[in-house]
């Protein structure tokens, strides 16, 4: 499955989010996208599944503009799992799971829809979970129940937005091992919006890097993650270090004058106030 972005661009009233996107996603393969807050990371991904409509431009699915193809035979392809989701009223976690397969199914629910959802459960380590509630659970545990919804979807393209946040540095790890491995056993595209350069950097085999309301840059860890881009794009000074080929970002952030207080310090300020 190819997805391609041509000329792509979103505002929002008069306010530009990004324009002159082009990007072409044919490989099977674990691409991250970073950028700073307000780059336009998640209304990119909108405006690939269709929440979202370009004012600008056209996104091709396998060459046919995707405004021509329906909800749902556009969900039997790519899948979205969002950064957060609220539920109207509390579901079992095998009932959420099971929505993934709304596109490919009927009326009633089959053996081989059940089997899908199993099989994710385990994939993510959570079928202990699979009668509880979802209010009954963490947020971290539930990123993972909306990951295996999406992969029980069974796409060809699995897009995820923050699926790092909630979740503790192992299940971070976890995760990212675990999509890094789909592109290669199922040859599912994943592409993921991740904050944490270092996660990027040591998991992607793309990265593109969103700034100035377009891609500022686009290629692998060694050539997107240096200390001239980050000080660009983000605006911090930054040192690299190569950890098994990859490489690993060093902040250099020194103390600012509140962090010298000394108690007797705060307290005279106290004082100075009553």
């Amino acid at each position: 499955m190819k997805i391609e972005l041509q000329n792509l661009g979103f505002r929002f009233g008069d306010a530009i989010v990004f324009k002159e996107i082009n990007l072409l996603l044919d490989k099977p393969n674990l691409t991250c996208i970073i950028g700073p807050n307000g780059s336009g990371k998640s209304t990119l991904m909108h405006c690939i599944n269709k929440i979202l409509i370009p004012v600008e431009g056209v996104v091709l699915l396998d060459d046919v503009d995707i405004k021509l193809i329906g909800f749902n035979n556009l969900a039997k392809c790519v899948s979205y799992v969002p950064n957060y989701a609220s539920d109207t009223f509390a579901m079992t976690v095998m009932d959420t799971v099971l929505m993934g397969r709304y596109p490919h199914k009927d009326v009633n629910t089959t053996d081989r829809d059940i089997q899908f959802a199993v099989d994710n459960l385990k994939l993510l380590g959570i079928e202990n979970l699979s009668m509880r509630k979802s209010d009954e659970l963490s947020a971290g545990q539930y990123k993972k129940v909306l990951i295996a919804r999406g992969l029980t979807q069974e796409p060809k393209m699995l897009m995820l937005d923050e699926p790092m946040s909630n979740l503790d540095i192992n299940h971070q790890i976890q995760v990212m091992k675990l999509l890094r491995k789909l592109t290669r056993t199922k040859q599912i595209s994943v592409l993921a919006i991740c904050h944490d350069l270092n996660i990027a950097a040591r998991y992607a085999d793309r990265i593109i890097m969103l700034a100035n309301e377009r891609i500022y840059a686009s290629g692998t860890a060694s050539e997107i993650i240096t200390v001239k881009n980050i000080k660009t794009v983000y605006g911090v000074d930054c040192r690299i270090i190569e950890n098994e080929g990859r490489p690993y970002v060093i902040i250099l952030a020194g103390l600012d004058e509140y962090d010298n207080f000394t108690r007797s310090d705060f307290q005279k300020n106290i004082d100075l106030l009553v």
